[in-house]
């Protein structure tokens, strides 16, 4: 995962270590990316449909890191095009040659001019490694991005939840990341010009107990998933 916004973390110097070094820190709960990369997407579809809103017709994954998400938007989202944007070349070189398509392509951040038209923007796990000072104008450039009305999925690594502090300890690439709660999130977002909608919490509990995991959706408003998603809108016209 790419960190744009001038981050500390030079993911060019992990792309090729990235994959052995989530899974390092995964382990811990015994699932690996894909399991927690299906499971943001596959509940914000969950979300989508309860709002009576279709599959959008283009997603924006910023952050895409090496694009491991990308198949998750197509298949379980049901967009018709993905674009991904990273500040990686080398996350992105492998995103190309494993997910790059007719519906699917990828950016380097410097090539990206935000235009206004995605109705859907993602963003996962990459305002923990953008510095607070520059936090406002990452936010500034995803809403520019969105079309008026669209909605921003900004999914975060929640510090109140211990074992996520631990797996993150665990991962050389986030162990001086500068995490930021739910209640910061939408702060941000709300300074920003985007009207937050909901606030979610998911991935409560480890493969260990994965019977209790029919119980998640009833405590999806509880603080104790370890990730969150704060999902909000664009309140103005561009």
């Amino acid at each position: 995962m790419g960190a744009p916004g001038g981050a500390r973390v030079d993911f060019d110097r992990f792309h090729s270590e990235y994959d052995e070094e989530l899974a390092r820190g995964l382990s811990a709960s015994g699932e690996d990316r894909l399991y927690f990369a299906r499971g943001r997407i596959g509940f914000l579809a969950g979300c989508l449909r309860e709002a009576g809103l279709p599959p959008p017709a283009s997603v924006l994954d910023f952050g895409c890191g090496t694009g491991a998400a990308t198949p998750f938007f197509l298949d379980e989202l049901g967009a018709e095009r993905v674009v991904g944007v990273d500040v990686s070349e080398r996350s992105l070189d492998v995103a190309r040659a494993r997910h790059g398509s007719g519906r699917a392509r990828f950016l380097a951040l410097r090539d990206y001019e935000p235009a206004g038209e995605f109705p859907l923007v993602f963003c996962n796990g990459v305002f923990h490694h953008v510095p607070p000072p520059e936090r406002a104008a990452t936010v500034d450039l995803l809403r520019r991005s969105l079309a008026p009305g669209g909605l921003f999925a900004l999914w975060e690594n929640n510090p109140w939840n211990p074992g996520t502090r631990y797996i993150m300890s665990r991962v050389a690439f986030d162990r001086d990341a500068v995490t930021l709660s739910s209640v910061e999130a939408r702060r941000l977002v709300s300074a920003g010009g985007l009207e937050v909608v909901r606030t979610d919490y998911l991935f409560i509990f480890p493969r260990l107990l994965k019977a209790l995991r029919f119980l998640e959706p009833r405590l999806a408003k509880a603080p104790l998933g370890g990730q969150y998603q704060v999902l909000c809108r664009r309140r103005d016209a561009p």
